[in-house]
């Protein structure tokens, strides 16, 4: 278990208050676990208090000593209620915020009802914009992480290639491959910040029940095991000549690499096979021409516009009438920070230090869905891959 260096944290919160000051806010409350665990290193429940100049305070109702264990910060306290707040800041010499900042976008309506309760007088504005600028630029720290990540789904991989055979269902290799990322130190939870958005540790799925859309803002879907979660892995058998997809997230010290390979007891069909070689071309093409100042919309109308070129407009990125608008996201404590290489954002430049996953995937209902992913970082000397498992499609005999 690596604690976050205090360095670490001193950088993140002064690099909010940076944008906190372009914003006019006062303060921003942080209340979600992943962005307590990026800004304090720990998930102890509680309100991080961050000011728009000196230190921030972590108001912890559960666990207070040992949130002061894990967090680098310099000022963690016990409280019991959010009546407690006002008399605290007080006591840090902290005036009362007029313009607050809060993560609108997952805070629930009770929670923002106690603040205004708290403060009547202030502004409340959305600061999640702000905190997801802050976390899309990952440090060397961070990358190290996820490099760690991407040898813990390596081995997953490696598993994969030693257990897949006929006969077995899509549940019977997710429970393999699960186990084995357990063994390496997977939390055994993906974050994702969506409402609604609850995942396991990938999907994997065989045939036709690849091509199955589900609910989830996602390009593959799957059956599942029943209607409560119906997405990933299902009780259908694999069978010769079919894909199996594995699409996993491994995760170290709570940051994430993303990988999808495809994998076949007997050769492919000649429309499958193609299907493949064509992804490949596609993130090709995306290594080649993501460079930093490029708009992400920019990224993906490039890259949609070759697999419309090469004849997937009803089947790149889902099935016809399930397709989602991204190929890429941004990944480092969630599986979809910024940036989204997505349709729309064309105001969004790449920058150095981002970090995304890259996924081209062809379905075909029926028949079954194709396609590669890999995780990326784009540093100052261009773009580098993180996962580094084969990009073969693998035929196993």
């Amino acid at each position: 278990m690596r604690l976050t260096p205090a360095t670490e944290l001193e950088y993140r919160c002064k690099k909010l208050q940076e944008y906190m000051e372009s914003d006019s806010l006062d303060a921003v409350i942080i209340v979600q676990n992943a962005d307590l665990f990026y800004f304090t290193g720990t998930v102890q429940s509680g309100n991080l208090y961050v000011p728009a100049s000196g230190q921030p305070l972590f108001m912890v109702r559960k666990e207070a000593g040992r949130a002061r264990m894990e967090s680098g910060l310099k000022e963690v306290m016990q409280f019991t209620s959010m009546k407690d707040i006002p008399a605290l800041l007080a006591k840090y010499g902290y005036p009362e915020p007029k313009r607050i900042g809060l993560e609108l976008d997952i805070l629930p309506v009770n929670f923002y009802e106690r603040y205004r309760t708290i403060y009547p007088n202030a502004v409340f504005v959305d600061a999640t914009p702000l905190i997801r600028k802050v976390r899309m630029i990952k440090s060397h720290y961070e990358i190290h992480l996820m490099k760690d990540a991407a040898d813990q789904v390596d081995l997953v991989f490696r598993r994969a290639r030693e257990i897949i055979r006929v006969g077995m269902t899509d549940l019977d290799v997710a429970a393999e491959l699960e186990y084995t990322a357990r063994k390496e130190g997977h939390q055994g939870l993906i974050r994702m910040r969506g409402f609604n958005s609850d995942i396991c540790y990938g999907q994997i799925f065989s045939g036709t029940d690849s091509a199955v859309p589900a609910y989830s803002d996602t390009p593959l879907g799957g059956m599942g095991l029943n209607t409560s979660f119906g997405q990933g892995a299902g009780l259908k058998r694999i069978e010769r000549h079919e894909p199996v997809v594995i699409d996993f997230a491994g995760c170290v010290d709570g940051y994430l690499s993303d990988q999808t390979r495809v994998f076949a007891i007997g050769a492919l069909s000649g429309r499958l096979q193609k299907a493949y070689e064509d992804m490949v071309g596609i993130q090709t093409l995306m290594m080649q021409t993501a460079v930093v100042g490029m708009s992400w919309g920019e990224l993906y109308d490039t890259c949609c516009a070759r697999a419309v070129k090469l004849g997937y407009a009803d089947s790149f990125m889902g099935a016809k009438g399930s397709q989602v608008s991204f190929i890429g996201h941004g990944l480092g404590v969630e599986i979809d920070e910024y940036p989204f290489i997505a349709r729309g954002f064309s105001q969004m430049p790449l920058e150095a230090g981002m970090a995304f996953a890259f996924e081209p995937k062809v379905v075909f209902p029926g028949e079954g869905a194709i396609g590669i992913e890999n995780t990326f970082y784009l540093s100052n000397e261009g773009l580098k891959r993180l996962t580094h498992s084969s990009d073969d499609l693998v035929i196993l005999e």
